[in-house]
C-alpha cells in the first residue's frame, strides 16, 4: 500500500523515482461548514504529467477540497505549496496565476457563442484600436484544438450545438491555451457516450504526457483506472488512503469509498457484500 508521497510509475512507462519537487502539496487542509469538517486534515500532492485520481461517496469531501486548490472555498487552515513555494489563493484569480485551472461538470461555457469566442471568455484578445480580435481568436483557437483534437472542425458553431465531448474539447483547450500546469477535472465524461467518453480519456492522456498535472474527481471507477496513476480515496473529509493504481483492485477502492477501510483492514465478509 501506498502513502501520498510514494513513487509510481505513469502509464507512458516513465519512471517516477526521485521526481523531485512536487507540482502542487496540500498539507493539513481543514475546511468547515458550521460544525461539519468537511475536509479533515487532508495531505495530498501531485507530480508533473500524473493523473491523480480522486473518489469517494457523496459528501466524502473531495470536490470541498478541489474548491480550497481552486480558490473558490479558501481552507480554514493548512498549506497549499505549488513548485515547492508556498501559494496564497485567496479567489480564482489567484489560482490561475499559479496557472491552477478548473473544468466543471457544467464546464461554464456561453452557450451562444462559438468556441474562439468561449475559449477568450474574459481574457479576449483587442487590436491596436481596443476592437475584438476576433481572427487572432480563431486562429489561436484552432491551433491549440488542432493539438489536441485534429478531428475538431465546428469553430464557428454556438457551443449549444455541440455535442458533450466536443465541449469538453473547448474547455480543455481554453485552460491549455492560458498554460495551465494544474489541471482540475470534474466528472469529464459524465453524461458522454462511450465514444466520446474515449475522446474525453484520450485527451487526458495527451495532457498527461505534456507534463500536466491532473486531479481526476470521479464517480466513475472505469475512467479512474484507465486515467490514474494514483487514486486517492477520501471518506467523511478524511484521506483513506493513496494507492498506486497499479496495485489495487476495482474491488480494493469500492471497499474504501463504501467502508472506509484500506483493502488490508476489509474482511472477507464485507468484501464479498460489494457483489
Amino acid at each position: 500500500m501506498t502513502t501520498a508521497t510514494a513513487e509510481t510509475e505513469t502509464t507512458a512507462g516513465r519512471a517516477t523515482a526521485n521526481r523531485g519537487t512536487p507540482l502542487v502539496e496540500m498539507r493539513n487542509i481543514k475546511v468547515a461548514f458550521g460544525g461539519v469538517q468537511a475536509v479533515d486534515y487532508v495531505s495530498i500532492d501531485l507530480y508533473p504529467g500524473e493523473v491523480m485520481g480522486l473518489v469517494g461517496g457523496n459528501g466524502a469531501g473531495k470536490s470541498t477540497l478541489m474548491k480550497a486548490l481552486s480558490g473558490a472555498h479558501p481552507p480554514d487552515s493548512g498549506e497549499i505549496r505549488v513548485d515547492g513555494e508556498r501559494a496564497t489563493i485567496h479567489n480564482p484569480r489567484d489560482a490561475k496565476r499559479y496557472r491552477i485551472e478548473t473544468i466543471y461538470q457544467t464546464l461554464a461555457l456561453t452557450e451562444n457563442q462559438d468556441a474562439p469566442a468561449n475559449m477568450f471568455l474574459g481574457r479576449e484578445l483587442k487590436t491596436r484600436l481596443g476592437n475584438l480580435d476576433d481572427g487572432a481568436m480563431e486562429a489561436a483557437t484552432r491551433e491549440v484544438i488542432a493539438r489536441l483534437n485534429p478531428s475538431f472542425t465546428n469553430f464557428k458553431s454556438p457551443v449549444k450545438a455541440l455535442s458533450g465531448g466536443q465541449r469538453q474539447v473547448v474547455a480543455i483547450a481554453r485552460a491549455v491555451h492560458f498554460n495551465a500546469r494544474i489541471l482540475i477535472m470534474d466528472e469529464p465524461t459524465a453524461a458522454l457516450g462511450p465514444a466520446e467518453t474515449e475522446q474525453v480519456r484520450d485527451l487526458i492522456r495527451k495532457l498527461g504526457h505534456e507534463g500536466i498535472g491532473i486531479f481526476l474527481i470521479s464517480h466513475d471507477i472505469h475512467d479512474v483506472f484507465d486515467l490514474s496513476h494514483r487514486i486517492a480515496v477520501m471518506y467523511h473529509g478524511k484521506i483513506v488512503d493513496i494507492v498506486n493504481r497499479q496495485e489495487v483492485t476495482a474491488d480494493d477502492v469500492l471497499g474504501m469509498i463504501i467502508m472506509g477501510k484500506r483493502p488490508d483492514e476489509v474482511t472477507e465478509e464485507e468484501r464479498a457484500s460489494l457483489h
